[in-house]
């Protein structure tokens, strides 16, 4: 299993996944629950590598990714994501190895803070392609 995580400056889950520059991405299929978690790979994204912009023309470095997680997401690229077979969870969780440590002991997430990013968002998902 793949997990990615958008933050900010490596360090903090990122408020917008869609304008998000830098992953957290940890790569899980030999990791059992009695084992630290693996170190993960940092990705940086280009500027045409960003999810707003990006055209699904080409490789994309967060291919084959099985979650995403972030702080907020439109609706159409949660629903992007999941044609990509890709689940987007959304948390409060600023710190990235904590959300992760929950998903992986299977618990809820905190609940998404308040992003105004996410108003405009629904704005712009009216005119998606997704």
């Amino acid at each position: 299993m793949k997990i990615a995580i958008a933050t900010r400056d490596f360090t903090t889950v990122s408020g917008h996944v869609g304008n998000a520059s830098q992953w957290l991405l940890y790569e899980l299929g030999e990791h059992h629950s009695s084992q630290l978690l693996p170190a993960p790979q940092r990705i940086e994204l280009t500027r045409d590598q960003h999810f707003h912009v990006f055209e699904d023309d080409r490789p994309h470095p967060l291919d084959g990714v099985d979650i995403i997680v972030a702080a907020s997401a439109g609706d159409g690229f949660i629903r992007h994501m999941k044609k990509r077979r890709t689940e987007v969870l959304l948390t409060g969780e600023s710190d990235p190895t904590l959300a992760l440590t929950r998903i992986m002991a299977g618990e809820a997430l905190h609940d998404p803070r308040f992003d105004a990013s996410t108003v405009l968002c629904k704005v712009r998902d009216l005119f998606s392609r997704f």
